[in-house]
C-alpha cells in the first residue's frame, strides 16, 4: 500500500470502529493528517472526554493516553505504540514524592502533567507548561516543590519570584540535548530568525530564546507572527509541521539532536494495526489511582488550568 492508501483505510477503519484519533504534535505528519484532535497531551485529554465516540487511540508516549482514561473511565482507550514511552513521566515513582513531602512539610508539591497516574496521586496538583505560571501564582502557599522537570520549574519561578522553589533534579532527555552554543550556530546560520523554544530546555537555551512557551504556544506564536524566519527549539517534527502549515515562512530546527525517540516510534501502519484490532495496547488504571490521579488534575482546572 502506499501511505496515501493506507491513511484512507485508517479514516475508514474510524467511523467503522468508532474510534477518535489523538495526535500528539510531535507525531510524524502521515499520522497528523488522519487525526481527529491534533495538540498538547492535556489539550488532547479534553478532546477526547468531549467526542462522541466510544474508543480513543492515543498517538503519543503512554501517560498521555493514562490522562485520557482518567479524565474519560467509560471510554476504552488504547495506545498505539506500547513501547512509546516518555523517560520523563518515570524519572520519579510515588514512594519518592513521599519522601520529599516528608522533607518539605510545609510545601505544595506541583507535578508536571508529564507524569504517570500513579505519581499524580501523591501530588497537591498538576501543571502543563502553557498554564503553569497562572496556576502557580493561584495557589495560597508561597512554597512550591515542582517535580519533575527542574527547569521547566526554574522558567517559572523566574516569572513569579515572590515565591520559594524547591526543584527534583529531573527534564525531557530530548529537549537537554539543546545547547546555548546551537543557539549561537543558529543565530549565525538565520540572522533573521527569532528563536522559539520549549520552557524544557535547558535555563541558558530558554535565557537566549525571543520566545518560550508550550508546543502550541510556539506553533500559535509562529503562525501569527509577521517575521518570516523561526529557528525552533522543541521536537523537530514542529519544524516540519508548521512548513506544511505555513509555506511563505522558513522554519529551520535549532539542534537536529532534538529528536524524541520514544514519540516517533508510532508508525502509521501501529495506528492502522490498533484501530483494526490486532495491534497498540488498551490502557487500564485501578479505579482507586485513577480518581485519586484525578483530583490533581481538578485542582488544576479550579487554579484556572
Amino acid at each position: 500500500m502506499t501511505i496515501k492508501e493506507l491513511q484512507n483505510k485508517i479514516i475508514e477503519l474510524k467511523k467503522e470502529k468508532d474510534v477518535c484519533l489523538l495526535v500528539h504534535a510531535y507525531q510524524d505528519h502521515e499520522i497528523v493528517e488522519v487525526a481527529d484532535f491534533v495538540g498538547d497531551s492535556y489539550g488532547l485529554s479534553l478532546k477526547a472526554k468531549e467526542a462522541p465516540q466510544k474508543n480513543v487511540v492515543m498517538c503519543g508516549v503512554r501517560f498521555m493516553a493514562e490522562t485520557v482514561k482518567v479524565l474519560s473511565p467509560e471510554k476504552r482507550v488504547f495506545i498505539a505504540n506500547e513501547n512509546a514511552l516518555c523517560p520523563m513521566a518515570d524519572q520519579m515513582d510515588r514512594e519518592q514524592v513521599e519522601t520529599l513531602r516528608e522533607q518539605y512539610p510545609d510545601y505544595t508539591i506541583v507535578a508536571y502533567i508529564n507524569t504517570t497516574s500513579e505519581l499524580k496521586t501523591a501530588v497537591d496538583v498538576c501543571v502543563t507548561s502553557s498554564s503553569a505560571v497562572e496556576i502557580i501564582k493561584n495557589i495560597k502557599n508561597d512554597k512550591i516543590l515542582f517535580i519533575p522537570d527542574c527547569n521547566l520549574g526554574s522558567w517559572v519561578q523566574k516569572q513569579i519570584p515572590e515565591k520559594e522553589f524547591v526543584f527534583y533534579h529531573g527534564g525531557c532527555p530530548t529537549h537537554l540535548r539543546i545547547t546555548k552554543r546551537d543557539v549561537e550556530r543558529a543565530r549565525q546560520m538565520h540572522p533573521n530568525a527569532e528563536v522559539l523554544v520549549h520552557p524544557e530546555c535547558l535555563e541558558e537555551v530558554t535565557n537566549e530564546a525571543d520566545y518560550a512557551g508550550s508546543t502550541t504556544g510556539i506553533m500559535n506564536y509562529a503562525k501569527k507572527s509577521e517575521k518570516k524566519e523561526f529557528i525552533i527549539g522543541t521536537e523537530n517534527s514542529i519544524v516540519d509541521h508548521l512548513q506544511y502549515e505555513c509555506p511563505g515562512k522558513m522554519f529551520y530546527p535549532l539542534s537536529k539532536e532534538c529528536v524524541c525517540h520514544n514519540m516517533r516510534a508510532t508508525t502509521l501502519m501501529d495506528v492502522y494495526n490498533t484501530i483494526k484490532g490486532v495491534g497498540g495496547k488498551e490502557i487500564f488504571i485501578d479505579d482507586e489511582v485513577r480518581q485519586k490521579a484525578k483530583n490533581c488534575i481538578d485542582k488544576m482546572i479550579e487554579l484556572g488550568g
